[in-house]
């Protein structure tokens, strides 16, 4: 078991946070609940984004994520992570791919990273949702024209397809944190590697060099996004955050750096929720919080702090998809300005 501050014991889920969550799934059933890689078979790449969003990839190609499939094979301390886990290859290996590139599967059913942290890394594979993404209702209506009654069946059609789309942030949100906060025991322990980004807050590592908000505007406008939106977006990553903590705890089996670290960052990341909770009328988040004091972080835990995770999931969409964050102006004195965007 960890350290004692780190234990939190509780009774099981109740039956008023059963019922709660069973609203849970059915206000986000089109939504996946956990965030995972690419599936490379239905990666299309970068080309089949482009035409449609060449701003987007502008900003995407000067950023970390892109530069990554060129350089992170070349950097000595990646060598050195790789050489202790015995890996020949990390632009190859799914413990290095899974985070730090895209997988497309070629001709003969091989799967080969094609570029670093890409558009499908975040949004899901296109394959099935790419064509449904881009019809507007007919061929003389753009995106610009499209009714509101279309784009909004169009997105809940496009998700359900398998795409990640932003108009909910906690789907975003979630797929920061699945690699940002590392989920591999023995990547950290044996190899090395960072227990994931300690410092990642959602609003300050998204609204800068990565943001690419175009399509709200004629396509040519990186707009910032509304104090409004901000606000949900503050309050999801935190959720995401705590979804992704105890996936990474749920695996620990050693009380070593890994299960260590990832029991203290669930431990801060639910005492700051709790913290929102008590200053907002958000009864999802009164539910997170009740979710997470009804587990043990502990090792081998797995089951239960999965399960605890896969219900925080689906709170996580139904918390972005009720708030339009005009309610939420009490937690602004919080939220990272813009001077400390990433």
């Amino acid at each position: 078991m960890f350290a004692r501050p780190f234990v939190y014991a509780g009774l099981g889920l109740t039956l008023a946070t059963a019922a709660f969550a069973a609203t849970a799934t059915q206000s986000s059933s089109a939504t996946p609940a956990v965030a995972a890689p690419a599936t490379p078979s239905k990666v299309l790449g970068n080309q089949a984004c482009v035409k449609c969003h060449a701003n987007e990839v502008k900003v995407w190609e000067a950023t970390p994520h892109a530069h990554t499939f060129e350089e992170l094979h070349r950097r000595p301390e990646a060598k050195q992570i790789a050489s202790k886990l015995g890996l020949t290859s990390i632009k190859h290996d799914g413990r290095c791919v899974n985070c730090h590139y895209t997988q497309q599967t070629d001709a003969a059913g091989s799967a080969h990273a094609i570029a670093g942290v890409s558009c499908e890394s975040c949004h899901g594979a296109a394959k099935d949702w790419l064509d449904i993404h881009h019809n507007y209702g007919a061929e003389n209506i753009t995106r610009l024209t499209e009714s509101p009654a279309h784009r909004a069946s169009r997105i809940a059609s496009s998700v359900s397809a398998g795409m990640r789309n932003p108009n909910n942030v906690f789907a975003v949100a979630q797929s920061c944190l699945r690699c940002h906060t590392t989920a591999d025991e023995e990547l950290v322990n044996i190899g090395g590697h960072t227990p994931g980004s300690l410092d990642f807050e959602f609003v300050a590592w998204s609204q800068g060099k990565v943001r690419h908000n175009f399509v709200r505007t004629d396509g040519n406008s990186n707009e910032a996004s509304s104090p409004e939106r901000v606000r949900v977006m503050f309050v999801a990553g935190m959720i995401a955050e705590l979804e992704a903590s105890l996936r990474a705890t749920a695996v620990a089996t050693k009380k070593a750096t890994y299960g260590v670290t990832a029991a203290k960052r669930t431990a801060r990341t639910a005492a700051r929720l709790k913290s929102v909770a008590a200053k907002v009328d958000a009864p999802v988040l009164n539910a997170i919080v009740k979710v997470f004091g009804s587990v043990k972080l502990k090792l081998n835990n797995e089951a239960q702090l999965t399960a605890a995770a896969n219900l925080i999931a689906k709170y996580g969409f139904q918390f972005a998809a009720e708030n339009d964050g005009s309610a939420l102006g009490s937690l602004d004195a919080f939220i990272p300005k813009s001077d400390r965007w990433k």
